[in-house]
């Protein structure tokens, strides 16, 4: 890919850019048609498996553990051998292992594969971080955006499909379209993503693990991970434990109905090009201050007993999640300056962590006192969020500002 120095395509390049964005998106489609596909599935697995909310919610818990014992390895790996050659072959060892699981018989055959599953997310979602930072200067913003909104769309995707299966056939029936999506992304991406021109491989592992250290003695990049958690947990413990919620009194959503909720998901894909915007032109304290209102905001529709409401607070509540994703992955990228995909590796393990332990400690508060108690949890969390946001994004001496958009099409 040719850019220029303020990170403008060059003439001629316009064509390859949008592949390289395409091929973007669809790498963050196909990543995140498996990592929540069970959420609309829950209530269903109760009655099959004859198990517990925690229990069945381990199938969200074991991807998101797997991501973030692994995100480190292949953080480091990525810096020695290089980005393109570690995203395509995830992507193709995502969709095999979506296929296997069709094949589970048992909830402890179904959580095993959905954590071999999550063993190889990180090859996609922490190395992008670094590809996007290095080969886009100064369109970071707006290419992280897009990638950003395919894994959004993925997202939805893969719940959508996966409580239409159950409704109207076989569960096991969902992870073997998902498979062949997955399967077809990974052709995709395999074809438009440019090799990175910009990467600098690191000669010796002992070199990468001394960048791990350089990062974990960094205090602002350790704000951004932690971050990173907060904002995982509250999603993943918002989007686990309401479908238990809609599936009861006075709802009672079936899993075709508890799937198509995630259409709020839909609106990320809108709201996450303009937040790589706005955070281009603007600053990181401000967007996560708007990001944090409508977390609060939406946590309050959803106490009200009225399913439009309900999903109304949804999507206000996700679409501030989806800002702050967007803002802090790309914040993670500039606080580091070097070794990115190590420190996005660094990022995703926090991010992840934070997701494994929405789906436990959410359940706690669940069984103490229902809905209302995790959206007591959740708010506090939120505040969390808010406070790393303030402290990471006070910007430093020496950096500049990001450079302003430059429409393509323009």
């Amino acid at each position: 890919m040719s850019l220029g120095a303020s990170g403008t395509v060059k003439p001629g390049a316009e064509k390859s850019f949008a592949l390289a964005l395409m091929a973007a998106v669809i790498a963050g489609a196909c990543t995140f048609l498996n990592v929540y596909c069970t959420q609309p599935l829950l209530p269903l697995f109760q009655q099959i498996f004859h198990a517990t909310e925690v229990s069945v919610s381990l199938t969200v818990g074991a991807v998101t553990l797997a991501v973030a014992l692994m995100a480190p390895i292949t953080g480091l790996l990525a810096e020695t051998v290089g980005r393109k050659k570690v995203i395509v072959p995830a992507l193709f060892a995502m969709a095999a292992t979506t296929l296997l699981t069709a094949t589970a018989t048992t909830l402890h055959e179904l959580i095993l594969w959905r954590f071999v599953q999550g063993l190889f997310v990180p090859g996609v979602i922490a190395v992008i971080i670094a590809y996007i930072n290095e080969e886009f200067p100064g369109r970071a913003g707006t290419v992280m955006s897009a990638y950003v909104a395919g894994t959004v769309f993925g997202g939805f995707i893969g719940r959508f499909l996966a409580g239409l299966m159950a409704a109207h056939g076989n569960w096991r029936m969902a992870f073997v379209v998902l498979g062949v999506l997955d399967l077809l992304g990974a052709l995709a991406v395999r074809q438009w993503l440019p090799l990175a021109v910009h990467f600098v491989p690191a000669h010796h592992v002992l070199k990468s693990v001394g960048d791990m250290g350089r990062h974990l003695r960094n205090p602002r990049l350790l704000a951004v991970c932690g971050m990173g958690f907060t904002v995982l947990f509250s999603l993943v413990g918002v989007f686990t434990y309401t479908n238990f919620y809609l599936a009861r009194a006075p709802f009672y959503l079936s899993p075709a109905a508890l799937g198509g909720i995630f259409f709020v998901y839909l609106l990320g894909c809108v709201v996450t090009p303009l937040a790589g915007r706005f955070l281009d032109q603007h600053n990181f304290r401000r967007t996560v201050l708007c990001s944090v209102g409508l977390n609060f905001a939406g946590l309050l529709l959803t106490l009200v007993p009225s399913l439009p409401t309900v999903i109304a607070g949804l999507a206000v509540f996700s679409t501030g999640v989806f800002i702050s994703q967007s803002a802090a992955t790309v914040l993670t990228g500039r606080v580091a300056k070097t070794a990115r995909s190590a420190a996005a590796g660094l990022y995703v393990t926090f991010y992840y962590t934070g997701g494994s332990l929405g789906t436990v400690v959410t359940g706690w508060f669940w069984l103490a006192g229902g809905w209302p108690a995790c959206v007591g949890l959740f708010a506090g969390v939120c505040l969390v969020t808010l406070a790393l946001g303030l402290v990471c994004g006070h910007p430093l001496p020496d950096e500049k500002p990001a450079s302003p958009v430059v429409d393509i099409a323009g």
